[in-house]
């Protein structure tokens, strides 16, 4: 019934309260069909090849193959032949946990 009489009314008479009130019976339904309640954090991230991999980690390709190689992100690499599919967020985890720096070796 409240909905009715808010579509009736011209949007210069309606209150903040009008407002809400739709907004939440909005809110209301969409919860309903599911597709809202996705949450994009829950889905993984994967980036592709060594480009993919060394956007990840802000990094030269020539980084990205030696951090490859040296096996610390093996557990979120998954290859192919040529491709190489990694999983972003075990990558970055995997990496922080382990001590190595991947700079230059004579830097300070």
């Amino acid at each position: 019934m409240k909905a009715l009489e808010l579509r009736d009314k011209p949007l210069f008479q309606a209150t903040l309260g009008d407002l809400i009130e739709a907004l939440n019976e909005g809110f209301a339904n969409e919860g309903k069909d599911g597709r809202a309640n996705t949450n994009p954090s829950i889905e993984k991230r994967y980036v592709y090849g060594l480009i993919g991999i060394s956007k990840l980690f802000g990094c030269s390709q020539a980084t990205a193959q030696r951090i490859k190689s040296s096996g610390v992100i093996n557990e979120a690499i998954s290859q192919n032949g040529k491709i190489i599919v990694v999983d972003a967020d075990l990558a970055l985890d995997l990496l922080r946990v382990s001590n190595k720096k991947w700079g230059r070796k004579y830097s300070k």
